[in-house]
């Protein structure tokens, strides 16, 4: 079982960058807090011979027609035509868009809809992938705390915004008031650390080398040992916070970063629907502050 595990950012490219196989999870297409203009920078700077959605690309739960910026269907544009190019497509279902779940079995051209997939690479490695909120105690036992909790989070993320909104026009940084609530609370840490553990079990009773999840917005790859043996844990992270990605590519896994900075090749098309969709976004802003501040005040 070998595999390079390290990070790298993005670079300044202007072509395709040619990837084995890309996973990304935790989209939330439909939401206030998804980078999709982001997200479609770098579905742009890639050509994959596989891709991987692994749960929570659309997000049913907090889905609103009053919110359906044309970046997020640009998205899914991209990946549709990936399908038609014949590209191996595996949508795996997550707890946000677990409706698709009575769907599970079904396949369309390149296309295929299921709740977990098995990989085995040409060295007979076996990867196992699935969303991983089956094994979140609140998702199994109380899920309207859970569609309470990702409301709350939903207007974390949308103040967040707007507050590095204004930090940028200011000249100043960006920070994610949600990652800093996150890393000082030691019961979320905690929670994190049980799932991965969880998971890195199982995967190492089924005989797996590794086990790719999402779920729980924390991109990592690492060497987990049991008393039952070794495996290999990742995460891809999310397009809400961290902007992250999997990619394997020649034997290696490695985590991709998004970072604004770099200048990934876009097509104009995209460039206009980004454009297009930061005003949405703001807008749409502005509306949920008026709604929030009592008329008259």
């Amino acid at each position: 079982m070998e595999s390079k595990m390290k990070n790298h950012e993005q670079e300044a490219t202007t072509t395709k960058r040619r990837v084995d196989l890309v996973v990304i999870s935790d989209v939330h297409l439909g939401t206030y807090g998804c980078h999709a203009t982001e997200l479609l920078r770098y579905l742009e700077s890639i050509e994959p011979k596989e891709m991987i959605l692994n749960g929570d690309i659309i997000d049913i739960w907090q889905f609103s027609k009053r919110y359906w910026p044309d970046s997020h269907m640009a998205v899914l544009k991209h990946l549709l035509g990936w399908v038609v190019a014949g590209i191996p497509v595996h949508y795996l279902t997550g707890n946000h868009d677990e409706m698709l779940r009575r769907f599970a079995g079904m396949t369309m051209g390149s296309f295929q809809l299921s709740n977990k997939y098995v990989k085995t690479f040409e060295n007979g490695d076996r990867a196992w992938f699935f969303h991983g909120d089956v094994f979140d105690v609140t998702m199994r036992h109380s899920k309207w705390l859970a569609k309470l909790g990702g409301t709350g989070y939903d207007l974390l993320i949308l103040l967040n915004r707007a507050v590095n909104y204004l930090m940028v026009r200011l000249g100043r940084g960006k920070f994610s008031l949600s990652k800093k609530i996150k890393n000082s609370v030691k019961g979320a840490v905690s929670h994190i650390s049980n799932f991965e553990e969880t998971v890195a079990d199982m995967a190492i009773f089924h005989g797996h080398e590794f086990v790719v999840c999402g779920h729980i917005h924390q991109p990592v790859i690492r060497e987990m040992e049991t008393q039952n043996g070794r495996v290999v844990y990742l995460n891809s992270g999310d397009w809400v916070e961290n902007l992250t990605a999997l990619e394997y590519h020649a034997g290696a896994w490695s985590i991709f970063q998004y970072e604004e900075a770099a200048e990934l090749h876009l097509t104009d098309d995209a460039e206009r629907v980004m454009m297009a969709s930061d005003k949405v976004l703001f807008e749409e802003l502005w509306k949920e502050f008026q709604m929030m501040v009592p008329a008259g005040r």
